[in-house]
């Protein structure tokens, strides 16, 4: 015996069966438990809660970002207000340019970590061609850093002058420095 397809129970379900499948429906019993349980399915899914669209999250985003910058923004005002106290704070009990011996330290130790940088990125020894502007640029940076260290060794120079040589050195290493690194760079292209 033939039963009715899923197509048939569907269109008995939407009144629009064929003439066959309404009378086979009479007569069996396994066709119109199928089609109860076709039913009853129907009614399940109408059961279910419709879908809506969830709500707008916007404000609420909004908000949070707008409460982070204004905490950042307060952070910033009481870093600044800070860092504009220590300023006078410094200016008021010490007065500029009586701590020479701390500003020459601060410039040795500027001159020893520029020497040091240099020595990490390659002195000079590592075998890279370097452009005749280049050669000639280095090597009167350093003619002119071993001048200066000529002077710092072979007197002792007041505080004042010392410090004027060490900044001199600093900034001479500080050029030398960017023409090895430059070089550096262009030659990991």
């Amino acid at each position: 015996m033939m039963h009715c397809t899923m197509d048939d129970l569907l269109a008995l379900q939407a009144g629009e069966a064929s003439g066959w499948a309404r009378k086979h429906l009479e007569t069996c019993a396994v066709c119109r438990a199928e089609l109860d349980i076709l039913y009853q399915r129907v009614a399940q899914l109408k059961a279910l809660p419709g879908l809506r669209a969830p709500r707008d999250r916007w404000p609420a985003v909004r908000a949070v970002v707008l409460a982070g910058r204004d905490r950042r923004r307060r952070v910033w005002r009481a870093g600044t207000l800070a860092a504009a106290a220590a300023l006078a704070g410094v200016l008021l009990l010490r007065p500029w340019g009586t701590d020479l011996e701390g500003q020459l330290v601060q410039a040795q130790q500027r001159s020893a970590t520029l020497e040091s940088t240099l020595q990490q990125v390659g002195g000079g020894g590592d075998g890279r061609v370097m452009s005749g502007r280049e050669a000639a640029l280095a090597s009167a940076l350093e003619d002119r850093i071993a001048a200066i260290d000529g002077q710092l060794a072979e007197r002792q120079a007041e505080e004042l002058e010392a410090l004027n040589l060490w900044r001199q050195r600093a900034d001479l290493m500080q050029q030398l420095v960017q023409v090895r690194v430059t070089r550096a760079n262009y030659v990991g292209l």
